[in-house]
C-alpha cells in the first residue's frame, strides 16, 4: 500500500472483541522519526562474535562442570570455523567485487573486517591460553592428563611408534616443493606440518608439507586418562619419512577457505547433480584465515603467507595445539563426576505410558489434547518420533508428508517413511539438500528415501524449504482426519538431546487446512499465499509480525495492556527491528531473549527504553523460535522455524503456527516470566552493543530440568 492510498485507508487488525485500529499513516510517521537514529543497528558479524565470546565465558566459569568447560572450548573453536567459512568469506567476496555498501550498522565491509581481525585475534588468544593455564591443570588434577611429547614416558614413546609403524605411516604422504613440485593444495582446516629437511650431502635445504591425517583421534590415547596430540607423535617420526635427510623444522599450521556453496539453482536442471559439483568444488575455495603455532620461523611463515595468498591480518599466531575442536573426545570421556548430572528426557504428560502398559497411541492422545511439545525435557522418541512411527505401522494412515532439513545419520524417522512408503502409503518429503555443511548428507538420504518408493521434492526454486512439518492423513469412521506436527527443530533424534525447541501435535482442522495447503505449494504449483493459522515466509512473517507489533501499539494507544516477547537465535530484520523501536516510543515493553546475533539496541533513550534483551547459553542449544503479543490481556503465541534475519524472512519457506488452547499459551507465558525473570541468571544486553553476565539464583535449564524431574515423581 502506498503512502496515498493509506491516507484515505485504516488498517484494521481486531481479533479480540475491542477492535483495534491502526493508521498506517501515523505508524509511517513513527517509523520515519525512528530511521532519524543514527547508528541504531549493532553490526550482525560484530554481535555474532560476542555470541562466541558468551561461550568462551562459560568455558573460564568454574561453576562449569570440568568437562563441560572442555566441550564449550571446543565449541567456541568450531563456531569461530563456519564463522570464518561463511561470514568472514562473504565480507571478503563483497570487498574483492567492489560491492564497498555499508551494512545497516553504518559500517563498510572492509571497517567489519578489521574489527573482526582485533576481535578474533583477542579472542583465539584468550581461548588458547585458557586451554593452557587452567583447564589442562585442572584435568591433570582429576587425572586426565593432555600431554606433550617430552612429557612421555619411555614405554608410552614405545607405544606410540608402534602406532606410527602400523597405522599412522602407510596413510601418511609427504608432498615436496621444490621447481618439480608445486606448492601443494592445503585442504580447509586440515591440521598441516611444515617441514624444513635439509640434504646432508649437497646442504641444500628443502620445504615439505605433512598433513595430519584426520581419520585418526585428534588426541592419541595412552592409556589412563592420558593423551598426546597427534602432530606430536607424528614430528617425532619424520625421519621415517624422509630418510637419509636433516629434520631442521616442524611447524602446524591450518588453513581455514571459503566453504559456502554458490549453486545456480535456474541454470541447474539437475538440482542435486548440481550441488554435488559444487560440493566438490568447496574444496577449493579461497583461504580467508592461517593459523600458525607462535614458534613458527619468519622464512617458513612468509613462504606460506606468500604461497596461499594470505595477508598478513588473516595470520594468527598461537600457542599450540592447534584445532582445538577435537576437544570433544575428551569432554566425552567417562567421567560422569565431572559433567552435568545426568538427565534423561520423560514422555510428555499427554503422552506418558501406562506401566506395564503398550506404548500410548499417539493418534487417541492428540484427539483428547493438543501437545505441546518442549524437548529435551519432553523426549522426541516418545513423542515426534512415535508419531511418525506410528503412522507408518498404522493401516487406517493412507498419507504421510514430511519436511527433512537435518537428519542424524541413523534416522530412525528415514527408516519410519521408507516403512510407511513400502507398505503402500502415500509419502511425500521435502528435502532440502542445501543444508548447509550437511548436503551430502542430505543427498543420501533423498536417494534412499527415492529407492523406496517415497515421493522426494527438492523444495522451491531460489527458497530453501527450512519449516519443520509433519502431516498425517488417517481415514477414520467419522471421516478423514489430518494429524499436524509443527516444529522449532529439526527432525534429528540425536540433537532433540541437546537442542532447546518447541513442537505442536495437533488435529486442529483449521491448521490441517493450511499445512495441506502449504505442502500442495511446496510440491506442486499451486502459490496460495493464504493462510488462517500459519505466518508462511516469504509471504507473510514479515508483514504478519509486523501487523501484529502495530496491534500491540494500537493497544498501547488506547491504554489497554501491551506488550511483546520475543524468543529466537537471532535477530537482524531492520523492519522488524524499527517497528520494535517504535513500540517502545509508544509505551510498549518489549522483551527479547536472542541465542545468538542481535542487531537491536536496547536502551536507548527515546529510541528503545522499553526494549530489554537477555541471552541464555547452558547445557543445552537454546533453539526455539516464540512470538508472543499480550494483545489487551487475551495473549497469543506463535512458534516456528523463522528467526528474524533477511535469509528467513525472504529466502526461505518458514512457518510460524499461531498455538491453540488458553492451557498451551499459558504454559508458553510460563516459560517466557521464567526466562525473563530478575532472578534468571542470564547475559544482558548493552546500549553499546556489550554484553554483561546478570547474575541470579535461576538458571533456566536447570530450573526446567527440575521441573520435569518433579512431574516424575
Amino acid at each position: 500500500m502506498t503512502t496515498a492510498e493509506a491516507a484515505d485507508t485504516d488498517i484494521e487488525v481486531a481479533e479480540t472483541e475491542d477492535a483495534v485500529v491502526v493508521d498506517l499513516l501515523e505508524i509511517e510517521a513513527g517509523l520515519a522519526e525512528v530511521e532519524k537514529h543514527d547508528h541504531r543497528f549493532l553490526d550482525r558479524e560484530l554481535s555474532w562474535l560476542h555470541f562466541n565470546r558468551r561461550v568462551l565465558e562459560l568455558a573460564e566459569d568454574p561453576q562449569v562442570p570440568l568437562l563441560e568447560r572442555t566441550r564449550f572450548l571446543a565449541i567456541f573453536a568450531s563456531n569461530l570455523d563456519e564463522f570464518f567459512m561463511v561470514r568472514v568469506a562473504g565480507l571478503k567476496r563483497r570487498i574483492a567485487a567492489g560491492m564497498a555498501v555499508r551494512a545497516a550498522s553504518g559500517m563498510l565491509p572492509r571497517e567489519v573486517l578489521e574489527a573482526i581481525w582485533a576481535e578474533t585475534r583477542e579472542l583465539t588468544s584468550r581461548h588458547a591460553n585458557l586451554f593452557r593455564d587452567e583447564i589442562v591443570p585442572a584435568l591433570a588434577d582429576q587425572g586426565i592428563e593432555l600431554v606433550r611429547w617430552d612429557d612421555l614416558d619411555r614405554e608410552e614413546q614405545k607405544k606410540c611408534k608402534r602406532l606410527f609403524r602400523d597405522r599412522v605411516f602407510p596413510v601418511l604422504t609427504p608432498l615436496a616443493v621444490d621447481p618439480a613440485h608445486p606448492f601443494p593444495y592445503i585442504s580447509g582446516l586440515s591440521l598441516n606440518l611444515a617441514v624444513l629437511v635439509r640434504n646432508p650431502k649437497t646442504g641444500k635445504e628443502h620445504f615439505a608439507r605433512v598433513k595430519v591425517p584426520p581419520t585418526f583421534s585428534r588426541f592419541v590415547a595412552l592409556g589412563n586418562q592420558r593423551f598426546v596430540p597427534l602432530e606430536d607423535v607424528i614430528r617425532e617420526h619424520l625421519k621415517r619419512l624422509f630418510p637419509g635427510m636433516d629434520v631442521l623444522q616442524v611447524h602446524s599450521f591450518r588453513v581455514t577457505r571459503n566453504e559456502d556453496l554458490e549453486v545456480e539453482e535456474d541454470d541447474a536442471e539437475n538440482l542435486l547433480a548440481a550441488l554435488e559439483k559444487e560440493l566438490l568444488r568447496r574444496r577449493f575455495g579461497p583461504p580467508v584465515r592461517l593459523e600458525v603455532e607462535a614458534s613458527i620461523t619468519p622464512a617458513v611463515l612468509e613462504l606460506l603467507v606468500s604461497e596461499l595468498g594470505i595477508t598478513e591480518e588473516e595470520v594468527f599466531r598461537l600457542q599450540g595445539p592447534l584445532d582445538l575442536t577435537g576437544l570433544h573426545d575428551i569432554a566425552d570421556l567417562s567421567r560422569e563426576e565431572l559433567k552435568y548430572p545426568a538427565f534423561i528426557p520423560s514422555a510428555h504428560s499427554h503422552l506418558a505410558e501406562v506401566e506395564s502398559a503398550a506404548p500410548v497411541d499417539v493418534f487417541k492422545a492428540t484427539q483428547r489434547h493438543d501437545v505441546l511439545l518442549h524437548h529435551p525435557y519432553d523426549s522426541f522418541a516418545t513423542s515426534v518420533q512415535r508419531f511418525i512411527e506410528q503412522a507408518a505401522a498404522d493401516p487406517h494412515v493412507l498419507a504421510i508428508k514430511q519436511t527433512l532439513y537435518r537428519t542424524s545419520g541413523d534416522s530412525p524417522i528415514i527408516d519410519a517413511l521408507v516403512d510407511a512408503a513400502e507398505a503402500g502409503k502415500q509419502v511425500l518429503v521435502i528435502v532440502e539438500i542445501k543444508a548447509r555443511f550437511d548436503e551430502q548428507a542430505n543427498i543420501r538420504w533423498a536417494r534412499k528415501l527415492e529407492q523406496a518408493g517415497c515421493h522426494v521434492v527438492y523444495g522451491l526454486v531460489g527458497l530453501k524449504t527450512h519449516c519443520k512439518l509433519a502431516m498425517v492423513v488417517r481415514d477414520e469412521p467419522e471421516g478423514i482426519k489430518r494429524y499436524v506436527h509443527i516444529g522449532t527443530g529439526n527432525y534429528n533424534s540425536k540433537t532433540a538431546r541437546s537442542y532447546e525447541d518447541l513442537g505442536l501435535i495437533t488435529t486442529d482442522d483449521v491448521i490441517g487446512e493450511d499445512v495441506a495447503h502449504l505442502f500442495n505449494n511446496l510440491s506442486g504449483y499451486s502459490r496460495n499465499a493464504s493462510y488462517e493459522q500459519l505466518l508462511v515466509a516469504p509471504d507473510s512473517v514479515r508483514q504478519g509480525l509486523l501487523d501484529r507489533i502495530h496491534r500491540e501499539i494500537g493497544h498501547a494507544r488506547a491504554g489497554r495492556p501491551a506488550r511483546i516477547r520475543i524468543k529466537a537465535n537471532s535477530m537482524v530484520d531492520e523492519k522488524v527491528i524499527d517497528a520494535l523501536y517504535l513500540a517502545s516510543r509508544e509505551g510498549v515493553v518489549v522483551e527479547a531473549l536472542i541465542r545468538g546475533i542481535c542487531a537491536l539496541r536496547p536502551g536507548v533513550p527515546g529510541l528503545s527504553e522499553n526494549v530489554h534483551v537477555r541471552s541464555v547459553l547452558g547445557r543445552f542449544l537454546e533453539h526455539s523460535r516464540i512470538y508472543w503479543f499480550e494483545d489487551a490481556g487475551r495473549p497469543q503465541a506463535w512458534i516456528g522455524s523463522a528467526d528474524l534475519m533477511h535469509r528467513n524472512l525472504d529466502r526461505r519457506v518458514e512457518v510460524l503456527v499461531r498455538i491453540p488452547g488458553q492451557d498451551n499459551i499459558d504454559s508458553i507465558g510460563w516459560l517466557l516470566d521464567l526466562a525473563f525473570g530478575d532472578d534468571t541468571e542470564a547475559w544482558v544486553l548493552q546500549p553499546d552493543g556489550s554484553w554483561q553476565r546478570h547474575p541470579g539464583d535461576v538458571h533456566l535449564q536447570e530450573a526446567l530440568i527440575e521441573r520435569q524431574r518433579s512431574r516424575r515423581t
